[in-house]
């Protein structure tokens, strides 16, 4: 962010400095005295006239009257206009002035505060309120936004509590976000139908559908559609695009949410192309005939096949391009003039789609705060919480939110918690498989992968703080040591389940890393002879017991006593083994904070050295 500072002050010099030092060559400071590291001009004012649209924002140190006075003529528009920011002298306020949301002046604000330890003043109504910021969602996500009546009646109704229908029948990572930060006069709904508008005086849709309301609207419009184009050879590009822009909205679609052009590798250099993909400022894909095959169209054409290889252009790169095999548009013909034929068909990107979709969620290691912010949100919004009940705390699943249906899996075979996975699945609900730890460390969730995979069940993988994690922290160890151990093993030994031979804990033991057993308390003998083969017998060793829950043990040792610890506390199950030198280490220093380690440190001009 290039950032024009200007200081009246020797104390705002030292505000500046830090500032500076802090965000980088990107910041200038001026000042109407001479001061050292400042650019010395003549007036605030007109320096401010001259340079209002060179800078991205500008900070004021001093008095916010000087402030206002400078900014004041120069002041045009919030979609134009720098964020302006005041600091009083002492840096004890840091004051939002100009441009708060779309210029950026809150954000500012709130991070020069956090600076200087100040206290952050924004009068924004939706920031005071946790409101969300009406003009910005649109650019923190992607979408393009319309309205009716303006978009200052919208965000005025919303600010003052009105009832809100929001309508998500679309699904990203933006409307996860709304879904799961509404406030309490918004009710949620994923049918247009299904809102009854007399109850409502605003509606809020993130949707490429066009709807008739009663109640002013204000719609975002995704990237999301798909538009798959063929033509006639050197077919004339005038008027095609308003053609299309005017059938997509006749057939109740934005023409805003248009991101992908996409044709066959045959047309790649018709003119139209490239006038549509201007036109809609969409993403322009091109498919080679082979890769359409198996496509199955609506209209199927002989003579398109045989001129293209494909038996509908325009219906199997849209299908292609979205990864959906349904089209919201099948093929339209058209001819403007004599000669100028092109068809066009639509679908909508299959990743959005509102549909069943499963989310295998890491639990963390045991305490309901270690799971992640986006763990916790998913448990909150999820349908079906199916959680590894041997493993993961009952207290995670108090997330959920009422109505939802929690499951233990551990009285399930797998058969049966795919069954009830998939029925809600199926449903077009959303089901979160909760499992201990990260899940794709000893998770068991390549089955079920496999099992999604089979059937084409959209999935993805939050990932989760591993328990080894949890033991460095617990242990209060930096599990590397600089210049002696570098490596951390994650391994298990060898019980009911075989190990690979390469990967036998004596073969890996040659390295003396850090290494951190998993699921194998119940052979800490067999452990313990094979580590000795390699690890001195007085190498430290911690055995913790259900790292993180309320009854979190650790035991600590030397290697040659691990069978005998294990043994007299009766650890058998949930219990981490770890082994290696670094074990409550304190020695080594790390290059990170030595003086050669130069990027952490800054020249006196605020550059890195």
């Amino acid at each position: 962010m290039k950032i024009a500072i200007i200081i009246a002050s020797d104390a705002g010099a030292q505000t500046a400095a830090l500032i500076r030092r802090e965000f980088g060559k990107e910041v200038c400071v001026f000042s109407v005295a001479e001061r050292e590291g400042c650019e010395r001009i003549d007036s605030m004012a007109a320096f401010t006239a001259e340079h209002f649209g060179d800078y991205e924002a500008f900070v004021f140190i001093g008095a916010l009257g000087i402030c206002v006075r400078a900014i004041a003529p120069c002041v045009v528009s919030k979609y134009v206009d720098p964020a302006v920011v005041n600091i009083d002298a002492t840096g004890r306020y840091v004051v939002s002035v100009l441009s708060g949301h779309v210029g950026g002046a809150n954000a500012l604000t709130q991070r020069l505060a956090n600076l200087l330890g100040a206290e952050a003043v924004v009068t924004t109504q939706s920031d005071q309120t946790g409101l969300w910021a009406l003009d910005l969602l649109d650019g923190q996500y992607g979408w393009k936004r319309e309205c009716r009546p303006a978009l200052n009646e919208c965000i005025a109704l919303f600010v003052n509590r009105r009832p809100t229908a929001l309508l998500l029948d679309i699904r990203d990572r933006g409307t996860d976000f709304l879904e799961s930060s509404r406030p309490d006069f918004v009710d949620v709904y994923y049918h247009f139908e299904d809102i009854p508008q007399d109850r409502y005086q605003l509606m809020i849709a993130v949707s490429p559908r066009l709807y008739e309301t009663r109640i002013p609207v204000l719609y975002y419009r995704p990237a999301v559609l798909h538009l798959g184009i063929g033509c006639r050879k050197q077919c004339d590009s005038t008027g095609v695009a308003d053609y299309i822009r005017t059938e997509l909205k006749r057939h109740g679609f934005s023409p805003l949410s248009v991101s992908v052009i996409t044709t066959i590798e045959l047309k790649k250099e018709e003119p139209l192309l490239d006038v549509l993909v201007a036109d809609f400022s969409a993403e322009k894909r091109i498919y080679a005939s082979g890769e359409l095959e198996g496509i199955e169209v609506p209209h199927p054409s002989e003579k398109v096949f045989e001129v293209t290889g494909v038996y509908g252009v325009a219906e199997a790169v849209a299908l292609k391009s979205s990864g959906n095999s349904r089209l919201l548009l099948e093929k339209q013909k058209a001819s403007l003039t004599a000669g100028q034929d092109f068809t066009f068909a639509l679908a909508l990107d299959s990743r959005v789609e509102r549909d069943g979709f499963i989310e295998i969620v890491g639990a963390g290691p045991g305490d309901p705060e270690l799971i992640s912010v986006r763990g916790k949100r998913l448990l909150e919004k999820a349908d079906l919480i199916l959680y590894a009940g041997s493993l993961v705390p009952v207290e995670l699943t108090y997330y959920a939110k009422p109505g939802a249906t929690v499951r233990s899996s551990a009285s399930m075979d797998l058969e049966e918690q795919f069954a009830l996975m998939k029925a809600f699945y199926d449903r077009g609900l959303f089901v979160v498989r909760l499992h201990t730890g990260d899940p794709c460390i000893y998770g068991a969730i390549q089955e079920q992968m496999a099992f999604f995979d089979r059937y084409g069940m959209s999935y993805h993988i939050t990932p989760g703080i591993s328990s080894f994690l949890a033991a460095a922290a617990a242990l209060r160890s930096q599990f590397t040591i600089p210049e002696k151990v570098q490596s951390i093993i994650l391994t298990r030994g060898e019980g009911r389940t075989p190990m690979p031979e390469k990967e036998k804990l004596h073969l890996l033991a040659r390295s003396q890393s850090t290494m951190c057993i998993f699921l194998s308390a119940s052979i800490a003998e067999e452990v313990q002879r094979e580590l000795l083969t390699c690890y001195p017998p007085e190498t430290p060793v911690a055995a913790c017991y259900r790292l993180t829950w309320k009854d979190e043990k650790i035991y600590r040792g030397e290697l040659r006593n691990l069978a005998a610890i294990m043994k007299e506390n009766g650890l058998t199950l949930t219990t981490m083994i770890v082994v290696g030198e670094a074990i409550g280490n304190r020695e080594g220093l790390s290059r990170l904070y030595s003086s050669h380690f130069t990027h952490l440190y800054r020249q006196g001009d605020g550059t890195e050295s």
